[in-house]
């Protein structure tokens, strides 16, 4: 049977489309965003969706931001005054027990039946482990009675 070129490529060009229908890596995914965008269309679009606080730099908005006070763009931000009043040991203890429960509504918890797998999986291994562990221990002890008497 004879595979024409045409075949063999649109095979290949069905495989290839289908990997590069989603990219595998978070800079493959950013790469395939960046060129999706068309250039001069994505510009002009921005420009109305960009909400006031986001305007450029030239933009009436920030020249007016800037005369108000607020602190221009490049500049560090000013540094928080920190409080040193800590909350009481009853506060602190009833937050961290309430975080606690917050973290137990999270778990997943297994079935009976999956509990049940589990624990005859590890007692089969411990059991395992054990016949192992003695039957070198023997052989070890029998192996340094012969050879040292």
């Amino acid at each position: 049977m004879v595979v024409s070129d045409n075949d063999a490529g649109g095979k290949d060009q069905e495989q290839e489309s289908k990997r590069a229908a989603r990219p595998v890596t978070a800079a493959a995914r950013r790469e395939r965003r960046a060129s999706a965008r068309p250039a001069g269309k994505a510009a002009k679009e921005g420009d109305k969706a960009r909400p006031a606080g986001k305007a450029s730099a030239g933009a009436p908005a920030a020249d007016a931001k800037s005369k108000a006070g607020e602190v221009k763009k490049g500049r560090a931000t000013p540094k928080r005054t920190r409080k040193d009043k800590k909350p009481s040991l009853f506060a602190r203890l009833v937050r961290f027990f309430r975080e606690v429960w917050a973290e137990l509504r999270k778990v997943i918890w297994p079935t009976r039946k999956q509990m049940v797998t589990y624990t005859t999986v590890v007692l089969v291994f411990v059991a395992f482990m054990v016949a192992l562990v003695s039957v070198l221990d023997f052989a070890f002890r029998k192996g340094v009675f012969w050879l040292f008497g």
